[in-house]
């Protein structure tokens, strides 16, 4: 073994599909490369079960660049691993110890059942955008950017809220497995900027609904869910809805 190599433990949830009873199991691997990304690790490691006869695990991946959010694993007790504001495809081999056992789980969550192993189903994020994530516009030739001032703090806020990947980390992170963070997110990156405004109020009673419909927890302000944020999204967007929501509830009345 190399001084750029270690060897560690893999300890993985295996778990055929969600109506199935899952459980670790547990992998050596050696002769890592520190370089590596975990999901490289991963290939390598199912490269070795395939070679053994044995099914390989099932995990999420696509971009592998930090931007899908499609990487979802709970590493060592952490949504995506030990790194601040990383996701798991940039969480490399360096971060752990030669001979360290690392566990590896699915999020765990009711409203995202288990697909297989280490992948779990999100469509709930997506019915909640269908509910009210988006804005009337005209159709035609797009205005000049400067067409619409905005504020530089509002589009500074709405920018950083829309740079939410929706890969479930807060809920995950969440003692409620609540989806406060991820839905208000979404409903302030539009409700920021002038083109959100007509459908500011109907949107966040349509997507709160959405939410609690689909069985997400309530949010008591532990703040575990940014704290835990790869894009390291900020807690004033909970607050921010909770004050849209409340006052299209009253208008409503």
């Amino acid at each position: 073994m190399s001084e750029q190599n270690i060897n560690v433990t893999l300890k993985v949830w295996r778990q055929r599909n969600s109506q199935s009873k899952g459980g670790f199991e547990t992998y050596p691997l050696n002769d890592v490369s520190t370089d590596m990304s975990f999901l490289e690790m991963f290939d390598v490691l199912n490269e070795k079960l395939i070679q053994e006869g044995k099914d390989p695990v099932a995990f999420d991946h696509d971009c592998r660049e930090g931007i899908c959010g499609m990487c979802s694993m709970f590493i060592n007790g952490r949504p995506h691993g030990p790194k601040q504001a990383v996701t798991t495809c940039q969480l490399h081999m360096r971060s752990f110890k030669n001979g360290e056992t690392i566990v590896v789980e699915p999020w765990r969550a009711k409203p995202f059942p288990v697909i297989k192993d280490l992948v779990v189903d999100r469509s709930a994020f997506d019915r909640i955008i269908s509910a009210g994530g988006f804005i009337s516009v005209n159709t035609g030739n797009a205005q000049d950017a400067n067409a619409i001032p905005i504020a530089k703090d509002n589009a500074d806020e709405s920018f950083a809220a829309a740079a939410c990947i929706g890969c479930g980390a807060c809920v995950a992170a969440c003692k409620n497995a609540s989806a406060m963070l991820f839905v208000s997110a979404k409903v302030s990156q539009l409700a920021l900027l002038p083109q959100g405004q007509p459908e500011r109020k109907q949107r966040v009673m349509d997507m709160v609904a959405q939410m609690d419909n689909e069985g997400f927890g309530a949010c008591t302000n532990t703040g575990a869910c940014s704290a835990e944020c790869p894009k390291e999204i900020s807690l004033t967007n909970i607050a921010r809805m909770n004050r849209d929501f409340l006052a299209a509830e009253m208008t409503a009345k």
